[in-house]
């Protein structure tokens, strides 16, 4: 598997004002995304090539206006976490050929947490995003994520699944209990009101990892980043978004075994380990 991380730096270009008094610059022209990719694990290789070119190209992405992400200069980070799928070669060629583009290896599987860690150390942008590699989650939707961050109302920024009249496809009764009885739990001690603190789509200024220690190793990290963001009393906004996930047919990892860890995560650092350091 491939977990990624999208380092935006702002660049300057020419935006329409968002008039006297406006706390919004205008994103009217951000168009409903498409889906892109596909989640069959044997288009693996589409699928990098299609994010690849989704974040570092001049904002479309099939016929889809990215929107906010034409205004940065985007650097991408890979990081193969021990797959045996090609991928990783897929991936080399791709940064090979493109200086924004670079690729990392772990030669065993180390979980999502500590891929995202490896892709946080080499980021150099101003913005993070943290994306998945499998496209469950639309690059084309980077717009709506940063557009909090570009009004200078958050410093983080959560998608959520759950929020939104976007497209979804209809998958695990229980997964999707399990997800918000963990959004439950973790927002019990953060006192925070969201609405998927399991979701892959979060976005924070790099002065935000400055102030925190990650250290979980798999998907830990999401109730372990959610409880050290919300300790450091950081603004956090919520966007609703699509989310076109997988089967486990298609490759879908995470299991109960995962939802028992989260539970500890957030259990270790909502009551024992109370420093975001």
């Amino acid at each position: 598997q491939l977990a990624l991380e999208i380092a935006l730096v702002r660049v300057p270009v020419d935006v329409e004002p968002a008039g006297a008094g406006a706390v919004r610059p205008p994103f009217q022209h951000i168009q409903p995304p498409g889906i892109i990719g596909a989640a069959d694990p044997h288009m693996v290789g589409h699928e990098i090539q299609d994010l690849a070119q989704a974040v570092g190209t001049e904002g479309r992405h099939h016929g889809v206006e990215i929107g906010l992400v034409a205004q940065f200069r985007v650097q991408l980070v890979m990081v193969d976490d021990g797959s045996t799928d090609g991928s990783g070669e897929i991936a080399a060629k791709l940064a090979a050929a493109d200086s924004r583009i670079r690729i990392f290896r772990h030669e065993r599987n180390r979980g999502k947490g500590a891929a995202v860690r490896t892709a946080i150390a080499a980021a150099t942008g101003t913005i993070c995003i943290i994306q998945d590699a499998d496209l469950e989650y639309d690059p084309a939707e980077y717009g709506l994520l940063l557009e909090p961050l570009e009004s200078k109302l958050a410093d983080v920024v959560f998608g959520s699944r759950f929020q939104s009249g976007r497209p979804h496809r209809v998958l695990y009764f229980w997964h999707s209990l399990g997800n918000r009885v963990l959004t439950l739990l973790s927002n019990m001690f953060t006192n925070l009101n969201l609405s998927d603190m399991e979701v892959c789509y979060k976005v924070f200024k790099r002065e935000i990892l400055e102030k925190i220690t990650l250290q979980e190793n798999r998907f830990g990290f999401e109730p372990e980043f959610t409880a050290k963001v919300a300790r450091i009393n950081c603004r956090i906004y919520e966007v609703g978004i699509s989310y076109y996930g997988r089967t486990y047919d298609e490759g879908k990892k995470i299991n109960w075994k995962d939802g028992v860890r989260a539970i500890y995560v957030i259990l270790k650092y909502g009551l024992l380990v109370r420093s975001p350091k």
